[in-house]
């Protein structure tokens, strides 16, 4: 049977039972457990510098009602990371290459960070779909547009992180099956091939964190001009 190059997108299952559930659960069990160690090793030292940075950067442009939100962000970014990576091994489903779940994680924060506002500083809020100095008979459009933007960013929030997983594990499978292919026909080909390939996969882990953290960063630039 001829596979194609989507099947590695498909949910994987077993006697009919979709494993997505799995796949998202089994990053929380790489996560170090807190110990009653008076020293820690290197790995949680690590781990604590990285995240103490990363709640510092996020929150520091946010005044004092937003920092509710650090523990939120931070976890969502490690999930975000963790299943972006873990993805990147062979035989293994990247749960965010799924534009429904990416949805699932932006638009329920997307609506809670504009209910905010709504609740918080409706004017405030509202004053978002008008610019300032704005001439009378561009208002409507203006109005249309800002609104359409305003709805428009979850999708973003989701497509973007999608498309960039689901292009980088496609480049990755075509480098692969090229490199086999040539293997047998021009070695030298397809050992430039296997080093393009290298290269790349070391790319996909940076581009994994960063598009985790791109997405809890606007979501943070989100909440920033509702509080």
């Amino acid at each position: 049977m001829i596979m194609s190059f989507f099947d590695q997108f498909l949910s994987p299952s077993l006697i009919g039972i979709p494993l997505i559930a799995l796949a998202i659960l089994i990053p929380w069990l790489a996560f170090p457990t807190p110990t009653s160690r008076w020293l820690n090793n290197r790995l949680i030292t690590l781990q604590a510098w990285f995240i103490n940075r990363f709640i510092y950067q996020l929150m520091q442009p946010m005044n004092f009602g937003g920092h509710k939100w650090a523990v939120l962000f931070t976890a969502l970014m490690l999930f975000l990371i963790s299943i972006n990576l873990l993805g990147l091994l062979p035989y293994t489903f990247t749960p965010t290459t799924q534009l429904s779940l990416n949805m699932a994680f932006a638009l329920p924060l997307w609506f809670t960070t504009v209910l905010i506002g709504m609740l918080n500083q409706p004017t405030i809020a509202l004053g978002h779909l008008l610019p300032e100095g704005t001439p009378t008979p561009l208002v409507p459009i203006l109005i249309i547009i800002e609104t359409i933007s305003l709805f428009i960013r979850p999708l973003a929030l989701g497509v973007r992180l999608t498309a960039n997983l689901t292009a980088g594990h496609l480049l990755m499978q075509l480098i692969a099956t090229a490199a086999f292919v040539l293997l047998t026909i021009m070695p030298t080909v397809a050992l430039l091939t296997s080093l393009i390939l290298f290269l790349l996969t070391i790319l996909e882990v940076a581009v994994a964190m960063i598009q985790a953290y791109v997405f809890v960063l606007l979501l943070s630039l989100y909440l920033q001009e509702n509080v």
